[in-house]
């Protein structure tokens, strides 16, 4: 059963037992407090239950901690959290050492959902944020050679003054060796014919990022995968410092399944890698033991906006665990009735 119809027929079932309760009930005394859902069913739904979160990268803390907060409003225990690289952070996750992780790239992780135990064993609970993804290169260069597709980087010519290390071929700094966009950009180096002009520079992405981002604001040529949210849309501005490359046609590892050019275009553009949904994974498991927290992380929603603001902070030295709490805190104030709205669901499934 989809997680949809299942917390649909949850919110129903509490609508009439609600009602009925209600129409049985003497009103209250005028001036007494009003008796809680809490005091009507004891203890919280999640009372006496700890749950292990998961992340990837550090910049995937503060949707986790939101999701965190709501789950101690529910009455939950939070353990701390397990820092693993994508591939064994699904396995994990589907193996039950870990309750769930905010992060999963829909697309680009689909082989770590099928090797993590598919849907026998994890569960896509809900869409938090939607990711862009793509090739991008400094508007400089992109202006004065008239450069606006990967394709043109088969010139050799064109792919020179991408070189930063004086081997003939452009230097694109991509994704770090177990990251699902790792699969595509090589993919896509063969299927565009790039395998013998473009050289996939991998490693600590951040650190190589940090480099095209120094090349950008020396007005030097610099070309790199990326995606939104994330600070480096902060840093190097979209249209005015940096453009995104178009690919020729779609074409994804079989891996990703059908996908049509509507598919991986965003704003007109075809970028070549999907329009991202990344959802709370979740174990099967606990997805069934915990309707509460199941339908809590169904709700929560998160701006790219403020996913993107939030790295930024990160990136200037707001990067202890104790900061992106505080940020994950004054995010949940800022949205404070939206979010007890989403806690109120989730109480009324339980």
């Amino acid at each position: 059963m989809s997680i949809q119809l299942r917390v649909l027929r949850s919110l129903a079932t509490a609508m009439v037992l609600t009602v009925g309760i209600v129409g049985c009930q003497t009103p209250e005394p005028e001036g007494a407090e009003p008796s809680g859902a809490t005091e009507a069913t004891g203890d919280l739904p999640g009372t006496g239950v700890a749950v292990t979160p998961g992340y990837g990268v550090l910049e995937e803390r503060f949707q986790t901690e939101v999701v965190n907060i709501g789950l101690e409003r529910l009455g939950y225990t939070i353990n701390e959290g397990k820092e693993l690289e994508y591939a064994p952070l699904v396995t994990e996750v589907g193996n039950g050492g870990i309750d769930f992780m905010a992060g999963h790239w829909e697309k680009n992780q689909t082989a770590f959902f099928e090797n993590g135990g598919g849907d026998e064993k994890l569960e896509k609970v809900g869409s938090i944020i939607v990711a862009t993804q793509g090739y991008m290169i400094d508007k400089a260069t992109a202006d004065e050679h008239n450069i606006t597709n990967i394709e043109q980087l088969t010139d050799p010519t064109i792919a020179a003054l991408f070189d930063s290390d004086g081997d003939g071929k452009a230097n694109l700094t991509g994704c770090p060796t177990g990251w699902g966009c790792e699969l595509v950009i090589e993919h896509h180096l063969d299927t565009y014919g790039l395998r013998n002009t473009v050289q996939h520079d991998q490693g600590k992405y951040f650190a190589l990022i940090a480099d095209s981002i120094t090349r950008v604001k020396q007005n030097e040529p610099a070309l790199f995968y990326t995606w939104t949210p994330l600070w480096v849309s902060n840093v190097l501005v979209p249209d005015e410092d940096i453009v995104w490359l178009e690919v020729p046609y779609t074409d994804l590892p079989e891996s990703q399944g059908e996908m049509s050019e509507a598919d991986t275009t965003a704003d007109g553009k075809n970028l070549g890698f999907a329009i991202e949904q990344i959802y709370i994974l979740a174990n099967q498991e606990f997805v069934d033991n915990n309707p509460a927290a199941t339908t809590l992380m169904s709700l929560v929603k998160i701006p790219v906006d403020d996913v993107s603001a939030q790295s930024q902070l990160i990136q200037e030295g707001e990067d202890s665990l104790e900061d992106i709490r505080g940020h994950a805190e004054a995010w949940v104030e800022k949205n404070q009735a939206l979010f007890d709205g989403w806690v109120e669901q989730a109480i009324a499934v339980q």
